[in-house]
C-alpha cells in the first residue's frame, strides 16, 4: 500500500481554497476515491490532511475528477460571509451529482458545519453528513453509515482533556515542511469574530506531546515545522504547569536536524517580549511574523475589542524591526466596521504605509451570527465598503511590490519544497516566507538552496542558484 498527500492551491477569491489529494493503491482491492476541498485557514487545511490520512486507512484514494469522486468532503469556513455563501453554492452544485451518481457520499465539516449543523442536512436533502471542528475523528463512521442510508450530524464541543486526545499522525512521506497544532480554540471574544464559536475555547496541547512529534517528524525528513493555533502566543495562559509560547518555540529550537521554525498566527496583545527576543536569539526561527491589527483607528479596535491601540501595536513591530532587522510582517485588515468613519479608514491607510507590510489579507466587513458586532448597527454601505477595500488593497499591492523589488541582487536560503510550474523549475521559500522560483534539478528537493534573486514580482521572486 502506497500513500502519500498533496495539498494544491487551486483559487484565490476572498479566502484560500486549497484541494487536498489523497493517493492511494492496494493490490488486491479498487479503492474508493477521495476529493477534499479545503476553505479558509492553515487550520483547516491541517484538519484536512488529518482527514486525507483518516481515510486512506478505509481504504479511500484521490480522484482528479471530482465526478469521479466516491466520496466528496468540504472543509469549510465560515468568518466572513462571502466565504460561507460560496460554500452553500459550491455544495448545490455538488448535491446535482446525485443525480447520476446516487451512491455518492457528500459531507460538509469545518466551521460553517460546526455554525449551521442539522440546518445543512435540511437545507440540502442530498447531504449525507455534516461534521464539525471536534468531531473530525467520527469521519470514517459516518461515512460506514452514509454508505447504508443513514444522515448524521455531530457537531458536539469536547472538554479540554478530550480535545488533547484527536490529534492523530499525518503521512509525511517526501514533505520537507509539515504544520504542527500546538493550540485550538480563542479566548479574545473581538466583537466581530466566530471564532470561539465555532472553534471553542483555548486549549493547549502538552510540550512533551509537542515535541515528540516534531521529533518524529524530523527523523522522517521534515526539515520545517510550522506551528499552528488560533492564537499561539497565548500558547499555555489557559493551563497550569505549561511552558509559555515563547519558552516552547525555544524547547523546538534544540531539536537536531529541525532547520526552519515559523508559526501562525499571534495576537498582538500576546505578543511578548520574550517572543520578540526569539527572534533576535534563536537563528532557526524564520524572520516572517504574522501579527493582524484589523484596524488603525483606536475608535474602532475599542469596538472591536481587540485589547490594544494603535501605539501599542506599532511598539510591537517596532520591537520585531529592532530585534530581526528585515523580518517580513504579514497582517489582517478589516474595512466597513459599523461606525468606521472616512477618518477610521484613513487611519488604518497610514499603517499600512508605516508598518509596511510584506503582503495583508484584506476583507470588508460582514455581520457574522451570534458576534457582538451583528448587533451594531450598519453604518456603511456595500458600495463604500468595497471603494475603502479597493484603495486599501491598491496601496498594499503597492508597498508589496516595492518590498519584493528590495530584494533584487540579494541572497536568500531557501528551502526547496515542491516542483515548480515550469519544466525544470523549484520552488520554495525564503526565510522571510516569500516564495522564490528557480532553476534547478530535482534532486536538491528538501535541501536548503542558496540564490541570487534576478526578478521580482507581486506574488513571487525568482533566483539563480549561486
Amino acid at each position: 500500500m502506497a500513500l502519500r498527500l498533496i495539498l494544491q492551491p487551486f483559487s484565490r477569491v476572498d479566502s484560500l481554497t486549497y484541494q487536498a489529494v489523497l493517493a492511494y493503491s492496494s493490490p488486491s482491492m479498487k479503492p474508493l476515491s477521495l476529493y477534499i476541498e479545503t476553505y479558509g485557514c492553515q487550520m483547516n487545511v491541517n484538519d484536512s490532511e488529518r482527514i486525507a490520512a483518516m481515510m486512506a486507512d478505509v481504504g479511500y484514494q484521490h480522484s482528479s475528477d471530482l465526478t469521479a469522486a466516491d466520496l466528496i468532503l468540504l472543509n469549510t469556513c465560515s468568518v466572513r460571509g462571502g466565504a460561507e455563501e460560496k460554500v452553500y453554492n459550491r455544495l448545490s452544485n455538488i448535491c446535482a451529482l446525485k443525480k447520476k451518481k446516487r451512491e455518492l457520499v457528500i459531507g460538509v465539516g469545518g466551521c460553517v458545519a460546526q455554525q449551521e449543523g442539522d440546518e445543512l442536512l435540511q437545507r440540502f436533502p442530498k447531504l449525507d453528513l455534516v461534521f464539525g471542528t471536534h468531531t473530525v475523528h467520527l469521519l470514517p463512521q459516518m461515512v460506514v453509515d452514509a454508505q447504508q442510508g443513514v444522515r448524521s450530524s455531530q457537531t458536539e464541543f469536547f472538554d479540554a482533556e478530550q480535545r488533547l486526545d484527536l490529534f492523530p499522525s499525518t503521512d509525511t512521506t517526501g514533505r520537507v515542511s509539515q504544520f504542527v497544532t500546538v493550540m485550538q480554540g480563542c479566548d479574545n471574544f473581538c466583537s466581530y469574530c466566530i471564532v470561539p464559536f465555532v472553534r471553542g475555547r483555548e486549549v493547549s496541547r502538552r510540550a512533551d506531546d509537542i515535541l515528540a512529534e516534531i521529533e518524529r517528524l524530523v527523523s522522517s525528513g521534515v526539515k520545517e515545522i510550522v506551528l499552528l493555533g488560533q492564537n499561539v502566543n497565548s500558547y499555555g495562559v489557559q493551563q497550569t504547569g505549561y511552558p509559555t509560547f515563547a519558552e516552547l518555540v525555544r524547547q523546538i529550537a534544540t531539536i537536531d536536524g529541525l532547520q526552519r521554525i515559523r508559526f501562525t498566527t499571534s495576537h498582538p496583545k500576546d505578543m511578548s517580549d520574550d517572543l520578540i527576543a526569539c527572534y533576535a536569539d534563536l537563528p532557526k526561527l524564520c524572520g516572517q511574523v504574522q501579527l493582524p491589527a484589523q484596524s488603525g483607528s483606536n475608535a474602532v479596535l475599542e469596538r472591536m475589542n481587540r485589547g490594544y491601540t494603535r501605539e501599542q501595536y506599532l511598539q510591537r513591530i517596532n520591537a520585531l524591526k529592532k530585534a530581526r532587522p528585515g523580518i517580513s510582517i504579514t497582517g489582517d485588515v478589516i474595512v466597513g466596521f459599523p461606525g468606521e468613519t472616512e477618518a477610521d479608514f484613513e487611519d488604518t491607510m497610514d499603517l499600512l504605509r508605516e508598518v509596511r507590510y510584506a503582503d495583508v489579507y484584506s476583507f470588508a466587513y460582514s455581520p457574522r451570527p451570534g458576534t457582538k458586532a451583528a448587533d451594531y448597527a450598519e453604518e456603511i454601505s456595500k458600495d463604500e465598503k468595497q471603494r475603502r477595500l479597493a484603495e486599501l488593497i491598491a496601496l498594499q499591492r503597492k508597498i508589496t511590490l516595492e518590498i519584493n523589488r528590495s530584494y533584487l541582487g540579494t541572497k536568500q536560503t531557501v528551502l526547496a519544497e515542491t516542483v515548480g510550474k515550469n519544466p525544470g523549475q523549484l520552488s520554495g521559500r525564503a526565510d522571510s516566507g516569500k516564495t522564490v522560483n528557480f532553476s534547478a534539478d530535482s534532486s536538491l528537493l528538501g535541501t536548503m538552496v542558496d540564490l541570487t534573486i534576478s526578478a521580482a514580482y507581486q506574488n513571487s521572486l525568482v533566483g539563480e542558484v549561486l
